[in-house]
């Protein structure tokens, strides 16, 4: 499959195409501290049976096991295996395991990406928006609003602190409905990268050949590796993935995604530009001048940030 891969200020942004569908949507932000892979010293600050807490360049992570003869106190090599999820209910640490080293980078996006197979084409940041035109605004509008459309009916998304809780609505024939939204579950958890814990509330299916049916459907398109329940007789399934990186659904939630979106369309542009948007969102932008000055440079101009409410998601333009 071919991967469409834009480089701009702060973060690198990825479709996964076949053909014009989008299967799948990546973001790798230059502000991770511990990106996944990434392999380095950690200095074992405490330990609790099996866990402990390791301090890796000032930031916190969660070690499971920790080796029996590394006692607190003592730095070993780390790797990063799950990122870390501020979610502002219950924020999650990243995940490490000892490594014999020696230290190494986290995999880049494009590396990540060959890695999987696919083709990687770098696209240009600047001029005609090609990854808009692939698809990457629908699928972050898809992430935000939680609303998949799918023929014949939709998927309600939702997450939550423990888990993403999709339903399904529509009309007509609810067995033709229920194969039609597992074939568009099976798509959207592929798409947005999800993991970890999923329960989709199908329509409540009489016949034990329907239930059989949507889970056959399934099981042959969700992406691998899962486990997954039977459909019971009120239409629930549970789905338990990997979760290797933060899902679309859950990036599109973190601080500062709505800035760097902006800021992406900003550095397209060519001259003086104009960010406006919420204040949270102008002062997390301000706050990093580093980024405002990449921007600059890419579109050749000053750019100017304005803090206004009510402008929804905010907006960028010329001047």
């Amino acid at each position: 499959m071919i991967a469409l891969i834009e480089d701009a200020p702060g973060a690198v942004r990825a479709l996964v195409l076949d053909g014009r569908t989008v299967v799948e949507a990546h973001i790798a932000r230059a502000d991770d501290p511990l990106p996944v892979g990434l392999i380095a010293p950690g200095r074992l600050a405490s330990r609790a049976g099996r866990r402990g807490q390791v301090v890796i360049a000032g930031h916190d992570a969660l070690i499971d096991p920790v080796p029996a003869d590394w006692p607190e106190g003592q730095t070993r090599f780390v790797e990063v295996m799950r990122p870390a999820r501020p979610d502002g209910a219950r924020d999650k640490q990243a995940r490490v395991v000892a490594h014999p080293g020696p230290a190494r980078p986290a995999p880049d996006l494009a590396e990540r990406l060959a890695a999987a197979g696919h083709d990687v084409r770098p696209i240009s940041a600047f001029g005609d928006d090609g990854l808009a035109q692939a698809g990457w605004d629908a699928v972050v509008e898809e992430a935000l609003t939680g609303r998949i459309d799918f023929p014949g009916g939709r998927l309600l998304a939702a997450m939550t602190p423990a888990m993403l809780v999709i339903d399904v609505d529509g009309d007509g024939d609810l067995s033709r409905l229920a194969e039609a939204a597992a074939r568009a579950v099976a798509a959207m958890v592929s798409r947005h990268g999800i993991g970890g814990p999923v329960v989709v509330d199908f329509p409540s299916l009489q016949g034990k050949a329907q239930r059989a049916a949507v889970d056959t459907i399934l099981a042959e398109h969700l992406p691998a590796p899962f486990e997954k329940t039977a459909i019971n007789g009120f239409g629930l399934v549970q789905i338990i993935r990997p979760r290797r990186q933060l899902s679309l659904f859950e990036q599109v939630r973190q601080p500062g995604f709505a800035a760097l979106e902006l800021l992406r369309r900003a550095s397209r542009l060519v001259g003086g530009v104009t960010i406006t948007a919420a204040s949270r969102t102008i002062d997390w932008l301000a706050a990093r001048p580093q980024l405002i000055d990449d921007a600059a440079r890419r579109c050749g101009g000053r750019v100017a940030l304005v803090a206004a409410e009510g402008q929804g998601r905010g907006h960028v333009q010329q001047g």
